[in-house]
């Protein structure tokens, strides 16, 4: 099926195929036409599976048919919004953007900002507006509190990674972005994953929204094997080591808990002639750039990276991903294997797993209906066993939630408050 088919310009079908998609994707087929109506979309589909393109293209295409007049009358006038959670998949959201519309005349002005790097550019940047801003939601509030960007003329609105926009850790910030926007306008929320309760609060949000989801399917199901393999938790670091050298695997995206560990393990790895460097939130802008572009460059072996790196970030022909440290649910599961297996290409999942979590591997495995086999690697057997839980007295006020609203809660006011009429 070709892109024209979907109501497409030939421009931006052009545009697509400069991209490198010969054929659009499930994802592209069933929301393209869809946006292209006006209609607010709750899209999800696995990772790697050109969602980026499936919203981008149609955006820039209404772009074209909006009235502009807003931009020229208000000063700092944006027309459009893409919301999303990391500094990179800002940056690689605006570079797909901007990839796509190079062929329009004039082209429309696509501004990144994001936090980690000085204000006052991105304040330059925003004079005299911007067609498409690409923004996390506490530099967008920043760039909001300095009159720097009106968001009052916002035609299109984009949550990129959705859930995790919506979940507990930017709840507070979105809400607040909400509350800046104008009731009327078109709400794209697209992710891999929407868990029942975030997919729940998603809809409320929107207005009438058409539901897109794209299953994986034995044509399109990325080819990612998926190994488990028991081991102490002493004996990780050694384990990955040996894997690293017994397997040959040149490349490899490390998953950990906390920066603590990232810096830790990968300071060991380069000890022992690994070429292994850290990536996580306290690294500058600049040095996390870096990281980025030397590991896609294949000058490092090993990346030790948080769930900083587990969503947005594209790094062609990634053969392996390990979980050294397990993730905190079966939906972090799913985004952190999905940096391998990307494209048509084949990858390698592996999961180190503990006495004290392999309970906890073992609901991943139900809620991603999974059944792996725990290997033993020789010389790495496990010995340990599992710590005992120590029941604990319930508190004294009997669980009772208190008064104070939550995140969530607070999340939901606001969406009443700018909610779509």
């Amino acid at each position: 099926m070709p892109f024209l088919s979907l109501g497409l310009l030939p421009t931006f079908a052009q545009a697509a195929s400069a991209l490198g998609y010969v054929e659009p994707t499930p994802i592209q087929v069933q929301s393209i036409p869809v946006i292209l109506t006006g209609a607010d979309v709750l899209g999800s589909a696995q990772t790697g599976s050109g969602k980026t393109v499936a919203f981008a293209l149609p955006l820039l295409q209404r772009l074209q048919s909006l009235p502009t007049e807003n931009r020229h009358q208000y000063g700092r006038a944006v027309r459009s919004l893409i919301v999303v959670p990391t500094r990179e998949l800002a940056a690689q959201v605006g570079d797909v953007v901007r990839s796509l519309s190079q062929a329009l005349t004039p082209p429309p002005k696509v501004v990144v900002a994001t936090g980690g790097v000085s204000i006052n550019p991105q304040m330059m940047a925003l004079r005299g507006g911007a067609d498409v801003l690409v923004a996390t939601p506490g530099r967008l509030l920043d760039l909001a509190g300095q009159n720097a960007v009106q968001l009052a003329t916002v035609r299109l609105l984009v949550l990129d990674e959705a859930d995790r926009l919506l979940d507990l850790g930017f709840a507070d910030e979105l809400a607040k972005v909400l509350t800046l926007l104008p009731p009327r306008r078109q709400s794209l929320f697209f992710s891999a994953t929407f868990p029942e309760g975030v997919r729940e609060l998603a809809t409320r949000m929107l207005r009438d929204p058409v539901h897109v989801t794209v299953e994986a399917t034995e044509l399109h199901e990325p080819e990612i094997a998926q190994r488990a393999i028991a081991v102490d938790a002493n004996q990780r670091t050694q384990l990955l080591r040996h894997l690293i050298k017994d397997q040959g695997w040149k490349r490899v995206l490390v998953f950990v808990a906390t920066k603590y560990t990232a810096e830790l393990v990968a300071e060991k790895l380069y000890k022992a002639k690994v070429f292994a460097t850290a990536f996580h939130g306290d690294l500058s802008q600049g040095a996390r750039k870096q990281v980025l572009a030397e590991f896609k460059d294949e000058q490092w072996e090993v990346v030790i990276t948080t769930d900083l790196a587990s969503r947005g970030i594209d790094i062609a022909k990634l053969p392996v991903v390990v979980n050294y440290d397990l993730p905190r649910s079966a939906v972090d599961y799913v985004h952190r294997i999905g940096r391998t297996g990307r494209a048509g290409e084949s990858g390698l999942a592996v999961s180190f797993v503990s006495a004290d979590t392999e309970a906890h591997f073992h609901l991943i495995e139900k809620r991603q209906g999974l059944s792996l086999p725990l290997e033993h690697i020789a010389g790495f057997e496990p010995t340990e066993v599992a710590t005992p839980i120590v029941a604990q007295a319930a508190p004294d006020n009997g669980g009772i939630k208190g008064k104070r609203p939550s995140k969530k809660d607070k999340l939901r006011a606001a969406a009443a408050l700018a909610k779509p009429t």
